[in-house]
Formats: structure tokens, C-alpha cells, sequence
């Protein structure tokens, strides 16, 4: 019994509790599994650990076929039970068919030294196209309806002396008054404007416009690269709205546009269209940024104020009035 005793007590002593980063745990979890190209998906991470634990997150992702448009890792919570430390990560696929969040690895970095790795679970997300149709219920078409022959000709019939109609109308309007109106001038074209204040005037408003504010950044670098290759097309007689930013610059070069103008062009529109295809999010600070370089590009490439008696059609455009901002977002 003595010995018994002597071998249990030897035990406990030999005993101690498991170390703090053993003890961790990973929890994983995404809004989703379905979505649309360029939907946002919501991954988020749950890390739970010792007391004494810290959490590592990586420095860098790399979460392909998915791109990572923002992640958020606030400061650890400490509970009575250990530390909870929670990350959310904003992805978007612009891929179609079945892909898969790969695994994630974080580390656990016990108090004495000792680092456990973990990792998530992989999780299938399947991505389709803008208006596929669920129901999956392919239906014959039906056929054209059939018309009876006595209400076409009725139809045709009434069109035709309702035309009649309106040109005898017309006829007879014109010669009535023919005689008694005095000849009316014609009306002296709309004043022209050069296209520098038109491009100038547009970033203004683009500035004024409630885009950054409703965190519309796409739309509002979409709309800056419109003023810009607007100004491109109105000044250099280039339909640089219906080209490639490579395009635009081939064709400048080859109209002999000075090359300062075309390397700060193209710095501008390259950021333009970075921003549409969703490979990044600039912060406000760099938007106001963009607007500046665009003023810049259109101050430096105005004419000299002593032509403007000689200016010709490349340079000045009919005073119309300005599209507002965001007015093609519908289409």
C-alpha cells in the first residue's frame, strides 16, 4: 500500500499542465459560399489561446484564386479563460466556377518560447456569372402569335390617313404664314470654349462630388480618366474615349504630342485603370492627389492666351452644358 502511494505521489510531481500555445485553438467562418463576380466575401478568423500566448498574424497573404481587398486585425481581447485575438478579411473572385479559400496559417507564441503553427480549414465558395438563371428550367420558346388579316388593314388604313393628315396640316401652316412673317435671322452658333476650361471645370465638380464621401472610389477614377482622355480627344483630335490607355499614347506619340505631356498622361490613366479592374483601394488622400496631377496635365498643356484669336476647332469646343458627375453610373 506504502509503495502504492510513494509511485502516485511521484506522478502528480512528474504532472504539469499542458503549455499555453498547445492549448490554442482556430475557428474560421465566411458569410458565404455563393456569390457573383466581384461580390465581397467575408472571411473571418477566431484565435483563441493561453493567457500568456501571443498571436502572430501574417505579414502578407496570398489567398488565390481570391483577392484580398482589405484586412482588419484588432487588438487582442484577454478573457478569463485566455486571449482571443479575431481577424477580418474582405475578398473578392472575379473568376467563374468552383474555387476554394486556401488554408491560413497562423502562430502561436507560447511564454516560454515555444511557437505553434495553425492553420484553417479550406473552404469552397462557388462563383457565377451577373444574371445566371437558378431555376435551371430550360423552356421552348413559343411561337409568334398570329394577327387576323381584317385588323392589319384596318391598322395599315388609319396609320396612313393619319399621315395624310399631318402633311396637309403641315402644308397649309407654312403657306399661311408664309406671307406675313418677316425673314427671321438665323440664330449665330453657340460661343466655342477652349477644352482646357471645360476639363478644368469638370474636375471641380468631380472634387465637389459626393463619390469618396459613399466610398466610390471605382467610380470616381472612372470618371477622372473620362475628363482626362475627354480633354485628350477635344485638344489632340484622338477618340481616346473608344481606346486602350496604350492606344491613347501610340496614337500622341505619333501626332507629335510633347513627351512630358504623354509620361504624365500615362502615369495618370495607368492609376485610373489599376483602380477599375479592383487591384487596389487608394485612400482618400491619394484620390485628391490624382485630381492635382490631372490639373496639372491640363494647365501645362494649354495654349498660349496670344492664339486664342487663331485658335482652331482641335482646341475649342461648343459651350455645352456639363454632364454631372456620376451620371454614367447607370449605364
Amino acid at each position: 500500500m506504502r509503495a502504492i502511494s510513494v509511485a502516485l505521489a511521484a506522478g502528480l510531481l512528474a504532472w504539469s499542465p499542458p503549455p499555453l500555445a498547445a492549448q490554442a485553438r482556430i475557428r474560421t467562418d465566411v458569410d458565404t459560399t455563393r456569390v457573383t463576380v466581384g461580390d465581397r466575401i467575408v472571411l473571418t478568423v477566431v484565435v483563441e489561446a493561453g493567457p500568456t500566448a501571443r498571436v502572430e498574424w501574417p505579414d502578407s497573404l496570398d489567398l488565390t484564386p481570391f483577392e484580398v481587398l482589405e484586412a482588419r486585425v484588432p487588438t487582442a481581447e484577454v478573457t478569463g479563460e485566455g486571449v482571443s485575438s479575431t481577424a477580418v478579411f474582405t475578398l473578392a473572385a472575379f473568376e467563374l466556377g468552383g474555387l476554394e479559400i486556401p488554408p491560413l496559417a497562423v502562430d502561436v507564441v507560447g511564454a516560454d518560447g515555444v511557437v505553434e503553427s495553425l492553420t484553417t480549414d479550406p473552404f469552397g465558395v462557388e462563383v457565377v456569372s451577373v444574371g445566371a438563371d437558378e431555376t435551371g428550367d430550360i423552356r421552348d420558346i413559343r411561337g409568334p402569335l398570329g394577327i387576323p388579316l381584317g385588323v392589319m388593314r384596318l391598322a395599315l388604313g388609319t396609320l396612313i390617313l393619319l399621315v395624310v393628315a399631318m402633311l396637309l396640316y403641315m402644308v397649309a401652316r407654312w403657306l399661311w404664314s408664309r406671307g406675313d412673317e418677316p425673314v427671321r435671322p438665323a440664330l449665330e452658333p453657340p460661343p466655342l470654349r477652349p477644352a482646357h476650361e471645360i476639363a478644368l471645370e469638370a474636375l471641380e465638380a468631380l472634387e465637389r462630388s459626393p463619390l469618396l464621401e459613399r466610398g466610390q472610389v471605382k467610380d470616381y477614377h472612372i470618371e477622372a480618366s473620362d475628363i482626362l482622355r475627354t480633354y485628350v480627344e477635344r485638344s489632340f483630335l484622338v477618340t481616346a474615349l473608344e481606346m486602350t490607355t496604350h492606344e491613347v499614347l501610340a496614337s500622341l506619340q505619333q501626332a507629335g504630342v510633347d513627351k512630358s505631356f504623354r509620361s504624365g498622361l500615362r502615369e495618370f490613366l495607368e492609376q485610373c485603370d489599376i483602380v477599375k479592374f479592383a487591384k487596389v483601394r487608394p485612400d482618400t488622400d491619394a484620390c485628391c492627389r490624382l485630381l492635382e496631377d490631372g490639373r496639372g496635365l491640363v494647365r501645362d498643356s494649354m495654349p498660349d492666351p496670344t492664339r486664342n484669336e487663331i485658335a482652331g476647332p482641335d482646341l475649342l469646343v461648343q459651350d455645352v452644358e456639363a454632364v454631372p458627375v456620376g451620371a454614367r453610373e447607370g449605364s
